[in-house]
């Protein structure tokens, strides 16, 4: 991962974008401490007409502590008590209550991160051969750029805006660094 982030930065610093986007930072997380974090996950809950459960609890703490979105499997290696029927349901009761985000991928999993409620604001670059994702956030400047053109498309389409997410779908440094004949081979252009 750390040529992938390098080879962003060389293209980020061409376009003049690297500083302000925080050389490629992990979204922080906006409470300050695990405590608040998991009096906001539990308040969210409540609101929701849910319990904020020991097992909700433990995917809290596992997604808090993730540099990424991560899927089912890795949190159940995370932690050896996760059950995978019971991380499914909770963690579809979070997604309901605001305290988690799906991230779909091109692969066969689903990724979870913390809510914006927990998590600052940041966007998705999404790998479309293996599915990685990895977290980014621009700069205040860029934002709000684009969260004009975002108005101005809702406004031309009578559309009530409530907010956006901004993936970029394209392959990882792991991926595009392949051999040629194993690329070729798995189907990529």
């Amino acid at each position: 991962m750390v040529g992938a982030r390098a080879g962003i930065l060389h293209i980020l610093n061409f376009l003049g974008w690297a500083a302000s986007l925080g050389a490629m930072a992990a979204p922080r997380i906006v409470a300050q401490t695990s405590n608040e974090v998991h009096d906001t996950a539990a308040q969210l809950l409540r609101s929701s007409g849910q319990r904020y459960t020991t097992s909700r609890k433990a995917l809290v703490e596992i997604l808090s502590d993730a540099p990424r979105p991560l899927t089912i499997p890795e949190m159940m290696e995370t932690d050896d008590n996760i059950a995978q029927s019971s991380a499914y349901r909770n963690l579809g009761v979070m997604e309901r209550a605001g305290v988690i985000n799906r991230v779909v991928t091109t692969d066969e999993f689903v990724r979870y991160e913390l809510a914006e409620a927990l998590l600052e604001h940041h966007h998705h670059l999404i790998c479309s051969k293996c599915g990685e994702v990895s977290d980014f956030v621009m700069s205040d400047e860029h934002e709000a750029r684009l969260d004009e053109i975002a108005r101005q498309v809702a406004r031309l389409t009578n559309f009530k805006l409530m907010g956006h997410n901004f993936d970029l779908l394209g392959y990882c440094f792991d991926c595009t660094s392949c051999p040629k004949n194993e690329t070729a081979s798995q189907g990529a252009v």
